[in-house]
């Protein structure tokens, strides 16, 4: 069971992580807004300025007066434009920075440790509710059956069949499955053995026929169960080809940044102190905000390009994933109905009901990590529009 004080740790660690990221973009949006009232301030002073000039060009005839105007107009249209680059510069470092605080908290996103950990009660229980084991009587009727198996599988071809499987194993489930061709078999011989059983010995009958429909309703909760299971399989390979994607791109602007891989490992990757690892982003979007302005100093014409495809791909990978947790918040809700549509059966409901306890434990620690809609909604408004 996910224990209350487990539950805790991973939502009061999930809500740190939250707190700590929104106020380092908290913290940039604030600084951008400072800039952008000065710039403001200062493109209205000088467009009005601009129209002061106009008017004293149009009504001076003197001569020297004029040019002098003139110029001094040509010099306030100069600092309006470069006002206006500034806040173009002060928008793309922006814009850069939060991409890099979103890419570097998708390193405790993408790793779906939560989740994973979350689980792990949730699918010992599932494995336990699968396992006919876990019922009453099935453990004293199945060496029944393995007794009948070994004494008349010489006069039946199948029991001789089903032989060979169950000395292979200790519990004959474990050597059988409960879903596919072999499971006919296992079934087949179940019936032999009961039908063997004369009308005598009718409590040893009625156990034999409860064993067999618990068997056929496990076998079809099995059935039930790898449809489920197999979208975890397309969520997972989904997921590891985001891990690789991110990798990459991560990479990518650590270098870009000229920040080695090791030092961005030690001092927030694997940083448990809260504290450290925001003086590390702040020095992180500082660096960020350095090489934004190197760039256009650097290559004056072609300085937002490589900035902007950076964004877009950063973007483009926290979109992906919030996707993937579209299909995973999908995938508990697919076993929600799975456990419910077996939660009234008098044999394996009490199971059901348990595992779906758990579920909801599982969802909500997910709920609690990652809401899907929130993050797809914050990938998109990402970047302050110029």
């Amino acid at each position: 069971m996910v224990g209350s004080s487990l539950f805790a740790q991973i939502s009061d660690t999930a809500a740190s992580e939250k707190y700590l990221r929104n106020k380092v973009l908290e913290d940039i949006q604030t600084n951008l807004n400072k800039k952008n009232q000065l710039l403001d301030s200062t493109i209205a002073r000088l467009d009005l300025k601009v129209n002061d000039l106009d008017k004293s060009i149009r009504e001076t005839s003197n001569v020297k007066e004029k040019a002098d105007k003139l110029l001094e107009r040509v010099q306030a249209l100069e600092n309006k434009q470069k006002a206006i680059e500034e806040n173009e510069l002060n928008v793309y470092q922006a814009n850069y920075q939060s991409a890099i605080v979103n890419l570097i908290y998708m390193d405790r996103e993408i790793k779906p440790l939560l989740l994973f950990n979350s689980t792990k009660d949730f699918f010992d229980l599932l494995s336990q509710a699968s396992n006919p084991m876990s019922y009453p009587g099935y453990d004293d009727w199945i060496k029944k059956f393995k007794t009948y198996i070994d004494q008349h599988k010489s006069k039946e071809a199948n029991l001789d069949v089903l032989s060979n499987f169950v000395n292979t194993s200790n519990d004959i489930t474990k050597a059988i499955p409960l879903t596919g061709p072999v499971t006919q078999l296992f079934f087949t011989g179940i019936e032999s053995f009961i039908n063997s059983s004369s009308q005598k010995h009718k409590e040893e009958r009625e156990q034999g026929e409860k064993m067999f429909l618990l068997l056929t309703k496990l076998s079809q909760f099995s059935h039930d169960k790898t449809d489920v299971e197999h979208d975890w399989l397309n969520i997972t390979k989904e997921l590891k080809g985001l891990q690789l994607h991110y990798d990459s791109i991560l990479s990518k602007n650590l270098d870009f940044l000229g920040i080695s891989k090791s030092d961005y490992n030690k001092r927030f990757s694997t940083e448990n102190d809260a504290e450290k690892r925001y003086n590390y982003l702040t020095f992180i979007r500082q660096r960020a905000a350095q090489l934004v302005d190197e760039q256009k100093r650097n290559a004056p014409k072609e300085w937002k390009e490589g900035i902007y495809f950076e964004l877009m791909d950063i973007q483009s990978l926290k979109q992906r994933f919030g996707r993937i947790t579209f299909l995973i918040s999908n995938y508990i809700d697919s076993y929600h109905e799975l456990l419910k549509k077996y939660s009234d059966d008098p044999q394996i409901g009490k199971q059901m009901v348990l595992l779906e306890k758990k579920l909801t434990d599982v969802k909500d620690i997910f709920d609690v990590s990652f809401r899907p809609t929130d993050y797809l909604d914050s990938a998109t408004r990402m970047y302050k529009v110029d």
